[in-house]
């Protein structure tokens, strides 16, 4: 049940970016240490709000495989 709602929370997020970004159709430059790029507002905010869903989701999924294979200490 829970994977469930995980999955239906992160959907939820994932339209309310992909909402925002059609609003904004404005093209803006990104510039990055040893490269620059543009693109749209739409496509940037739809692509950092995917890349922060999955990097947490990647930490989340590794503090629980820690927390399994660390052994319990008893008090």
């Amino acid at each position: 049940m829970r994977i469930y709602l995980t999955l239906i929370f992160i959907a939820i997020l994932l339209v309310i970016a992909f909402i925002f970004g059609s609003q904004n159709a404005q093209p803006i430059t990104l510039n990055y240490l040893i490269a620059r790029s543009e693109m749209s507002l739409a496509l940037a905010v739809s692509l950092f709000t995917t890349i922060g869903i999955v990097l947490g989701l990647l930490l989340a999924l590794l503090w629980k495989l820690i927390r399994a294979v660390k052994p319990k200490q008893s008090l």
